[in-house]
């Protein structure tokens, strides 16, 4: 299994410099990945102050060498494919290969989307997604792009230079279980980030919910390639109290755990206890 710190960019983490001194410790103390929030607004946090992620994780990348970086998630749907395309691609650059892309709807909708008069309807975010993921690997990969559908329009265009991973970075698309079209989105790509219910960011999921998500996608996997599974929450600092929560969670398929802070409890945005748990380290299995 592998090990990822989870922040949000508002609050403490606004600050690219703070950002850099988690990676930097989280590299040290031998985590394998920094995720940040990918919002503009959030409804547990319009007061707060908000960086913008790819302004975080660049810090992040130039302060570190070995750890990976990626947004959990990027809502694709509001945003340019073209120039989403080319943030990661730089990131990916000044990385060194090391960006792992999360994609999904995004949400709270009406925070995110409405209050900016982009459209509301999930049907048509979902529609917008999965063309954006189709031209974002397009683009990624090199290729001159052509391409007129419902959403969006190109004419002959290459973004250059294409991402240090070959054909791209690894994608992994976030959705609520048990609803099934998010997963199925995720099984045509690298990884599926699922949420077991609204208000369960930081709570780790029942073993026999991820065996039974885990069995879904693998019966909707088109090829044998790699593929990553990744849950989260609070994990204890005792390896016996580890490997009590984590071991079941791998048996049944998880192959990444996401330290998480729960989004409803008080050090979500919060520098000190974040830290204090990146360095204590991963939890020994």
């Amino acid at each position: 299994m592998h090990y990822s710190i989870n922040i949000p960019n508002f609050g403490d983490f606004a600050d690219a410099r703070t950002v850099a001194s988690v990676a930097v410790a989280a590299e040290q103390a031998g985590w394998d990945a920094l995720f940040v929030w990918d919002h503009v607004v959030h409804v547990e946090s319009r007061r707060r102050v908000f960086g913008d992620p790819w302004m975080l994780l660049t810090a992040a990348a130039l302060a570190t060498s070995r750890i990976r970086l990626g947004t959990l998630v990027t809502p694709v749907a509001r945003r340019r494919p073209q120039q989403l395309a080319r943030q990661v691609a730089t990131l990916d650059a000044i990385s060194g290969g090391r960006v792992i892309f999360g994609a999904g709807l995004g949400g709270p909708i009406e925070d995110e989307y409405g209050r900016f008069g982009e459209p509301t309807d999930p049907v048509v975010l979902a529609e917008r997604l999965d063309e954006g993921l189709d031209l974002l690997a397009r683009y990624w990969a090199g290729e001159t792009v052509t391409h007129h559908g419902r959403h969006y329009q190109v004419d002959g265009v290459r973004l250059l230079p294409e991402t240090v991973q070959r054909p791209r970075p690894p994608v992994w698309v976030a959705g609520f279980w048990p609803n099934r079209r998010p997963m199925r989105r995720a099984a045509r790509w690298d990884g599926a980030v699922p949420l077991f219910g609204p208000g369960s960011h930081g709570y780790g999921p029942p073993a026999d919910e991820v065996r039974e998500l885990a069995a879904y996608v693998n019966r909707h996997r088109q090829d044998d390639g790699p593929f990553e599974l990744v849950v989260g929450g609070v994990s204890p600092v005792a390896p016996a109290k580890a490997r009590d929560l984590l071991g079941p969670l791998m048996e049944a398929g998880a192959t990444w755990w996401d330290e998480r802070q729960p989004i409803d409890g008080p050090d979500l945005d919060r520098l000190t206890p974040v830290l204090r748990r990146v360095e204590h380290g991963p939890p020994s299995v």
